[in-house]
């Protein structure tokens, strides 16, 4: 860092500094005052979320004393995903307020508000906020805690100049990773464009999902001795999409309790929970299964891999959301599912059509590593490119 930088706690930098109001469901209205929430501060930018927006009528605005926020205010959100991060206010053309979980700062006229949202996408930054977090489960950090995280503070001038190299690297970064996602986005789209054409020849037989495969397995007590050292997959152990499998672990690792399906290398498992994430496998081992996943055992007419690939399938994964039920956590239940109607094809040509989406599949994976490490070599730029802006060296 350079001699003429010094170190200031954020609170020494604010003309002002405040939290949001305390705004309950009850207080909201469907137009009016905009409310600002924590789900409208990114990383670095104001996520608008219009077709989300909540409000509340002046009246309410009056009532409960609100702070108005305006253009160019700073927000922090206090809570995760990640704690501290924080965007500038734009010019939405109405007037607003924030929530409680949200503080405000007003600078000082020695500090570039861009110069501090772009500290606070450094790892140190993160690293500091993350230290005086608190919270087993959902860490947020107080406002007063907040007010003694520690900033790099050159002079005005030499802010404005770190600006500008940041603006321009940051664009050219984010025109490069934009570009990468649409060529994965793209990817993936090859992929389900020829799941479609594969189950779409209606010269074969039409079948319920109940007439080619069954649900056979029984609950079983995983603290049984037979059961400790099989591995157990659960919703977050299968990959979205792709049915990869993350981080298995046994019933004794894990310290399982309640009731597991069982299952072996012939299933298929399915997750109910939340269809749209996709999250299907076919494992090629015996374990246990959450009860929120379909153990499906394929009868004689279908192969399993051929219904992995049905359940992956937009189409599919279309109806089961369409039958879901419980917005808040929507899952499918076995009515439906058994309910689903699909072309089936010989086994022969079931075999060949997996033969060529298992080809397929492994290209278009190989497409994404390439994509997904493109975006990954972005994000280490834009750290790297902050590292040397706030230790002087950019």
């Amino acid at each position: 860092m350079k001699k003429d930088w010094e170190i200031k706690k954020l609170g020494e930098l604010c003309s002002f500094i405040g939290d949001g109001d305390w705004i309950e469901s009850g207080d909201q209205s469907t137009e009016g005052i905009r409310l600002v929430q924590t789900g409208n501060v990114g990383e670095g930018i104001y996520l608008d979320k219009e077709n989300r927006a909540h409000y509340i009528s002046e009246e309410t605005f009056t009532r409960l004393k609100c702070t108005e926020i305006f253009p160019g205010d700073c927000l922090i959100s206090r809570l995760p995903e990640p704690v501290g991060r924080a965007c500038i206010i734009p010019d939405l053309n109405q007037k607003m307020i924030t929530a409680v979980d949200c503080t405000i700062i007003r600078f000082k006229e020695n500090i570039q508000p861009q110069y501090f949202v772009y500290y606070s996408q450094s790892n140190k930054y993160l690293s500091d906020i993350d230290s005086e977090a608190t919270g087993a489960t959902r860490k947020r950090i107080s406002r007063k805690n907040l007010e003694k995280i520690s900033i790099p503070v050159p002079p005005l001038e030499e802010q404005k100049r770190i600006v500008k190299i940041l603006d321009e690297n940051f664009a050219q970064l984010e025109t490069i990773k934009a570009n990468a996602q649409n060529n994965l986005q793209n990817a993936k789209d090859l992929f389900q464009s020829q799941l479609t054409k594969a189950f779409s020849n209606t010269t074969w037989k039409k079948k319920r999902l109940d007439e080619v495969c069954a649900i056979t397995s029984k609950l079983v007590d995983p603290t049984l001795p037979e059961y400790l050292d099989l591995y157990h997959v659960g919703g977050a152990n299968i990959e979205s999409e792709t049915g990869v499998l993350l981080d298995l672990k046994t019933s004794k690792e894990e310290g399982l309790s309640s009731g597991k399906f069982t299952f072996d290398e012939s299933m298929v498992l399915y997750n109910k929970i939340r269809p749209y994430l996709k999250k299907v496998a076919r494992p090629d081992f015996a374990g246990l299964c959450s009860a929120d996943m379909y153990p499906l055992n394929p009868k004689d007419n279908i192969t399993k891999d051929y219904l992995y690939y049905i359940l992956t399938s937009d189409d599919f994964t279309q109806y089961a959301i369409s039958k879901s039920d419980r917005a808040g956590m929507p899952k499918v239940n076995r009515e439906a599912l058994f309910a689903y109607e699909c072309y089936l094809p010989s086994l022969p040509e079931q075999k060949r059509i997996v033969k060529e989406l298992d080809t397929l599949s492994e290209k278009v994976r190989q497409l994404q590593e390439i994509y997904k490490k493109q975006i990954g070599n972005c994000d280490e730029l834009k750290q790297a490119y902050l590292q040397k802006a706030f230790e002087g060296e950019l």
